[in-house]
């Protein structure tokens, strides 16, 4: 079989970074792995970057004097001098490391929403929403009594935004949205809703785990008010997100949690709140995770996101041909130009669980289920979809092998 290697990138020497690539499964098969918008591989300078903290520089960070508390603080505020960098931040100081993306909305809910948001307020989403961004809404709407309204998605999987306009007339206090959706591709147009939503008075937040990883994200460009993205999804560690909050915004907002570095000063009966962004990271925190944060960005960055973008766009708008061939299978999501490396589909007859189960046999990871995104499922009338999805060392015969795997699916079911 042919490889199908653009020219943008070298192809070959980046799957020799990810060494989970050469292994192989239970029966034989090498991985064919097209599962990245769940969770990326991780390429092996990310890896040595953590074991080499843990070898030589493990140490609680902040506060200690001695050598290795002083390395390990480097580290790992030196990983959020490029991860502020990355996204274009102002500062280092509007980069709140989190858990992750969910953990990043919720410190949201929880800190700015609960101190501003009263009864009746309306908070904007869309009908494309990850579960973490509709969740989180949900129980502040049972605690508080705000309103919640949602943009449709049409259908071709697109935002509607003369309906995004009528809404925006009933002057929203935020409006909370996914940059690329992870069931349709979508990459939706982020600075065109942040101007209207601003126009309206609103304040902004957008889910930023599936374009962060894919695209050249700036924020300042954006004018995002606030901005939330996971490690995992980018080559980086789990365990470890991040919360952009411009600084006006993170300055006034309380604490999420209390305890140990967030504080200034405390005595038996108060406490004073430390400065960003050790205002919002109480505890030790994943010091190790955020070394590999680090040498994740790094590692995207000397390959180039608008290089990544290219090479993703291509094997997308290939994959999407090449599904299409298949009879029985129905795609889901806007063409090639307006999605990222996406592809959720169903086959005519046959459970998603059952197509990812029998392409799994030759290896190939697919992702099968509602993928953290229910309402928008039943927005389309299905229980779940199958999803393939592409990054940075995916290829075209890999495209080949999965379009072969669901022949051999509909062979099986007849």
């Amino acid at each position: 079989m042919p490889a199908y290697f653009p020219m943008t990138l070298n192809i070959e020497k980046i799957r020799n970074d990810f060494p989970i690539l050469e292994r192989e499964t239970a029966n034989g098969r090498r991985v064919i792995y097209l599962d990245s918008t769940a969770t990326s591989q991780k390429p092996v300078q990310v890896i040595e970057a953590m074991n080499d903290y843990y070898r030589r520089s493990n140490a609680n960070i902040h506060r200690g004097v001695h050598t290795l508390a002083e390395e390990a603080t480097s580290l790992y505020e030196g990983a959020r001098e490029r991860i502020a960098k990355f996204i274009n931040a102002s500062s280092s100081r509007e980069i709140i490391y989190t858990r992750n993306t969910t953990e990043s909305i919720n410190l949201v809910a929880y800190s700015w929403a609960r101190a501003n948001l009263k009864a009746g307020d309306l908070v904007i989403l869309t009908e494309m929403e990850h579960h973490s961004n509709l969740v989180p809404w949900h129980m502040l709407q049972a605690e508080r009594g705000i309103e919640l309204e949602f943009i449709p998605v049409t259908e071709d999987g697109l935002l509607d935004l003369e309906a995004f306009k009528a809404l925006l007339n009933r002057t929203p206090k935020l409006v909370s949205f996914t940059h690329m959706s992870n069931v349709l591709g979508t990459i939706n147009p982020a600075g065109e809703i942040i101007k209207l939503a601003h126009a309206a008075g609103a304040l902004t937040l957008v889910d930023g785990a599936q374009s962060v990883p894919h695209l050249t994200v700036d924020v300042q460009a954006l004018d995002a008010d606030f901005y939330a993205f996971s490690a995992h999804k980018m080559c980086g560690p789990t365990g470890i997100g991040v919360l952009y909050g411009k600084t006006s915004l993170l300055e006034a907002m309380p604490p999420f949690l209390g305890g140990g570095d967030m504080i200034k000063e405390v005595k038996l009966r108060s406490f004073r709140p430390n400065t960003l962004p050790h205002k919002f990271e109480a505890g030790t925190p994943a010091i190790a995770e955020a070394v590999g944060f680090g040498a994740a960005v790094d590692y995207l960055t000397q390959i180039g996101m608008d290089d990544i973008a290219a090479h993703e766009h291509e094997i997308t708008e290939y994959a999407l041909e090449r599904l299409e061939e298949v009879p029985g299978v129905k795609l889901f999501g806007p063409p090639a130009e307006k999605k990222g490396g996406v592809a959720a589909f169903t086959l005519e007859g046959v459970h998603p669980h059952d197509v990812a189960q029998i392409l799994d046999q030759d290896g190939i990871a697919v992702r099968a289920g509602h993928h953290c995104a229910q309402p928008l499922h039943e927005k389309f009338g299905i229980p779940a979809t199958s999803r393939a999805s592409f990054y940075l060392y995916s290829t075209k015969e890999e495209v080949d092998l999965l379009v072969q795997g669901l022949y051999k699916v509909k062979e099986m079911f007849g």
